[in-house]
Order: structure tokens, then sequence, then C-alpha cells
């Protein structure tokens, strides 16, 4: 998609013992369907290719339309900047691992998609986890695609006929793009109607894996080389979490609301705004906000305060030196200055950054999940012991009291 190569930007490779493969699901080719990126503990292999971090350039438009700029400049401007980079897994590379394999659904934020937090989802995988990154149908991602069936002039206009038919043979490639709040509108109605909309995308997501689990036989809309039957009896369907970014923080909060399936959830940066506030009782397993320093606010912490418990684990850190855009990938793929300019990067150096948060993320998964693993090293990342981690929030004066009642 680029020829820019470049010899020091690029997502960080993953840490854990297991080669990362990853592949693309499309369930049912209606908007009404699953669609998400597996990560996968995979063998090691040569042949795999990996593949580019932005699909295709319609990912480059959705952007445009959610920065509110020209997408003919734009297309340039973001192919030149990140066309070249690909994500840190091998694509369709063969299923392998030592044992079950604990699940997490993972929900994208606001104007993103379902490979843009590759550094997160590769990580998890390389030490074990399954993970299903959704790509919403609720008009909040930048960009995303669904099929619909040819209609009798689409199929006449049709050229010489094939000789093998395919499942796609009958269907048309269909662009969901970002909506945009109309002039007047309320925010509220529409963002709640989507959080609602997205948790049971993230359900149906953990549904068409259990599905794939128990070896039922699933249609894979997008045809890819990979062999979905290897994946049967690999997960441990007793521990499963939901996670996410921003919007997809408030998205894992709702779905832990909806199915108590999701054992516990890891919320980044999370934007509270969406949710209803009959949710935060209703909520009855274990939660880990991990914060960025500069993006929260008192009145997001205070609905975050809402699912305070005596008796259900709830825990909070902030990432010092760090911005809303330090989770996204986007934060690896660009230069200081232009990082800066743009609000992609903070004081602090990226890979440290998600290093912390997903060194904690393992940690809490541990304990919550009931692991047999070696995360626990890094527990006290749980309580904030880091220097580069505040226990709590920077973003109320009372945190000292927050901290410690998390």
């Amino acid at each position: 998609m680029g020829n820019r190569s470049s010899n020091h930007l690029g997502i960080p490779p993953p840490k854990g013992p297991s080669a990362v493969g990853c592949t693309d699901f499309m369930m049912d080719h209606t908007a009404q369907g699953s669609f998400f990126r597996l990560y996968y503990p995979c063998q090691e292999t040569e042949k795999a290719e990996k593949p580019d971090w932005v699909p295709s350039r319609e990912y480059f438009n959705g952007l445009a339309d959610f920065m509110k700029i020209n997408r003919t400049l734009s297309e340039r401007i973001f192919n030149y900047l990140f066309g070249s980079f690909k994500i840190p897994a091998y694509l369709d590379a063969p299923f392998k691992s030592n044992g079950k394999c604990p699940v997490v659904i993972f929900s994208h934020g606001l104007g993103a998609f379902r490979t843009l937090y590759s550094a997160i989802c590769a990580e998890l995988a390389s030490q074990g986890f399954i993970v299903a990154s959704v790509e919403h149908r609720d008009q909040s991602a930048s960009a995303t695609y669904y099929f619909h069936e040819k209609t009798e002039s689409e199929q006449a206009r049709k050229s010489a006929p094939k000789t093998s038919a395919s499942a796609q043979d009958n269907l048309v490639k269909e662009w969901m793009y970002y909506r945009t709040l109309q002039r007047g509108e309320s925010e509220f109605p529409l963002r709640n109607t989507q959080v609602k909309q997205r948790a049971d995308e993230c359900i149906l997501a953990l549904d068409k894996l259990t599905q794939i689990n128990s070896g039922r036989p699933v249609q894979n809309v997008l045809q890819t080389q990979f062999d979905w039957t290897t994946l049967e009896n690999s997960m441990d369907l007793c521990r499963i979490a939901v996670m996410g970014h921003s919007f997809g923080g408030a998205t894992a909060i709702e779905a832990l609301c909806k199915e108590v399936k999701f054992k516990c959830g890891v919320a980044l940066d999370a934007w509270m705004f969406p949710l209803d506030d009959e949710v935060f009782p209703r909520v009855k397993q274990p939660i880990f906000f991990i914060n960025s320093e500069k993006f929260q606010w008192a009145g997001n912490i205070i609905r975050m305060r809402k699912l305070d418990s005596a008796v259900i684990q709830r825990k909070m850190i902030t990432i010092r030196g760090t911005v809303h855009q330090s989770f996204p990938d986007f934060t690896f793929l660009t230069g200081n200055w232009i990082g800066k300019l743009m609000k992609l990067k903070g004081e602090i150096d990226p890979e440290v950054a998600i290093d912390l948060s997903n060194k904690a993320t393992l940690a809490f998964l541990q304990r919550h999940l009931g692991l047999e693993k070696n995360f626990n090293q890094w527990n006290r990342l749980i309580d904030g012991e880091d220097d580069d981690l505040i226990p709590g929030t920077n973003a109320l004066k009372e945190n000292r009291l927050l901290s410690t009642h998390m």
C-alpha cells in the first residue's frame, strides 16, 4: 500500500513465548453478522506473511471522514505516513497452543477499526490468549464493510461464467463509514444506542468463537487460508474477558452488564459518557481502569467511581506522560514531531507505556481468570507501583481516597 520504508518506526513485536498468527472472520455476510480480526498462538512458519496494518484504502477515507478532512488529500498523506506498516503477526499461520487458551474480546474506539490495536492484541496472543478484535457496525468505526447479495441486474452484468463458484460470487461489498453527529443532534441518544449495539457485537463474537470451539461448521465469508477446524476445543470458555479502548472501554462495561460469561473487564482510557447510570450497579465482575494522564477529567472519573464496590475488585491506574492515543498503534508509527503535533504521542516512550499497560493487564487477567501463568510477577503494577504509574487518577483532588478504595 505504500513504498516508504522506516528504520525506527513500527509496531513493537510481541514479547510472549508464542509466535502470533492472525486472520479475519466474517460470519454471516450482512451488517448484522460478526466481523473480527482473530489473534492466536501459532506455529513458527517461514511462508506466512505479515498483513498490512491498514487493510485497504477505504479505511483511510473513513479516517478522513472522522477527522473532517478532505479524502483525496488525506489518503495520500495517510498512505505516505502509514501505508508501508505491517502488523506483528503472521497472516493465516497454523494455530498451535500447548493448552486451552483463555479468550479476550476487544472493542475499538470511536473512529477506529479492527486492526488498530495490534500491539495489544498480538501481545496477549503471544502470552497464550485467543483474542477477537471486533470491527463494529454501529457507524462508530471510521469504516467497515459487509456484503449484500447481487440483484438480478448485477448478476446479468457478470462477465463470462467462472469454472468454480465461490461463496463471494453472488455477493457485493458494501462500505459503511463513520456517522458524524448532525447539526443540533443530541449526542447521548446516539452514543447510548451505539454502545448497546457494540456490546451485542462483542457477545456475538463470543458466540461465534463458542461455535468454532465446539466443532460445529462455520462459514467464513472472507474465505481466508486459515483452517478454522484447528480451533476446535482450543478455547477455555470458563476464562473469558472483555477489553476495549475509549468508546471500547465503555463497550466493555456494557458487555459485562449484559453477559456474565465475561469474568472481568479491562477499560483502557474509557470514555464513560455513552453509558446509562443504571448499568453501573448491575456490573458484578472485576474491572481494571488503565488511564492516560492527559485525557481524563473529573466528570469522567466520577462516572468510573460509580462502579466502586466494597466486595468486587475495581482497580485504577494512570500511566504518566501518556495521551489518549497512547493505546492504539498510531503512537508507534509517527516521529516525535508529527506524533506530538497530532497528539498521537505523549511525553513517555510509547513502547514503555504499552508495555506497562500490557503487563498490568496480564497480571489482572491472571488474578481474575484464575490462570496458572507467571503474570503475577507484575501484580505491583495493578496497584500503580512503578515510577511511571500513578495509583488511581491524576484527574481528581481526592485521588488519595480513590486509590485506596479501588
